[in-house]
């Protein structure tokens, strides 16, 4: 399994977090089966196109299956390392992995319908799809995107605040799982990312619902994202630049007292 591979690699510099999982609990199994359900609905079509033109109309939906596939392997790759660095397997865990895990199933054909329409519009095909019976039809109308918005902003919160409180928690435990200064600093940088893109969803809603002639710009908004997230992990980065800097000080300042007695 994946997961197996990945727990292979322990971190190489006493810097990196440490890992305090290394066997895959129930709760991953679980996980595991969920998400390869979700991808499953992810699948074009679940039966081999029986003409050329059958396959078209399947190779047309690859666009919105690679974006939608990756957003649900971040997913996936967020919550392994959640298992990976902490182990928790409490009840607050259990609750609120099985949050995650209901919404990722709930959202996976809207998170479909959004970026197929995307991809539509952005190829030249204007938003619009041949049925079976050979007309063609608008994806979603104008007056309907705002709601579209609205529903692609609620899932896109609520997978971020699930992970918001998932890593709160394991700050909230870091005299337990005797976390050391740079890894609550990790803690507390993915507790940020986490919060900050709830805040982006947040906005794109607040947009949709209120921004009146401009709630066009609640699809635009998310590309504040990447410029945000690099922004916050360059000044963290340099926070845990000198941490690490004053770690290596100390631990040749420990290993210089030991060579002298």
């Amino acid at each position: 399994m994946i997961r197996e591979k990945l727990m292979a690699k322990n971190p190489g510099k006493p810097t990196d977090f440490r890992l305090r999982s290394h066997e895959i609990s129930r709760i991953e199994g679980l996980s595991d089966a969920v998400f390869g359900f979700a991808v499953t609905l992810l699948v074009v079509s679940l039966e081999v196109p029986r003409t050329f033109d059958e396959l078209s109309r399947a190779m047309r939906g690859f666009g919105a299956f690679a974006i939608s596939f990756a957003l649900l392997v971040f997913i996936w790759v967020n919550q392994n390392k959640f298992f990976r660095r902490y182990g928790l397997q409490d009840n607050i865990t259990i609750l609120l992995n099985a949050i995650l895990l209901f919404v990722v199933l709930f959202y996976v054909y809207p998170l479909k319908f959004l970026f197929a329409y995307l991809v539509n519009v952005f190829t030249g095909g204007h938003g619009e799809v041949r049925l079976p019976n050979g007309n063609v039809a608008a994806m979603v109308e104008r007056a309907d995107l705002p709601t579209l918005m609205i529903i692609f902003g609620i899932g896109y919160v609520a997978i971020f605040g699930v992970f918001v409180l998932l890593y709160w928690h394991a700050w909230r435990k870091q005299t337990e799982l005797n976390l050391n200064e740079i890894e609550m600093l990790d803690t507390r940088k993915t507790i940020q990312e986490c919060a900050l893109n709830c805040l982006i969803g947040v906005l794109s809603i607040s947009i949709a619902v209120f921004g009146g002639r401009y709630r066009a710009l609640a699809g635009p908004v998310y590309m504040l994202t990447p410029l945000i997230m690099t922004w916050h992990g360059f000044t963290m980065g340099k926070r845990r630049g000198r941490m690490e800097a004053q770690f290596h000080q100390e631990l040749g300042a420990l290993g210089a007292s030991d060579l002298t007695e």
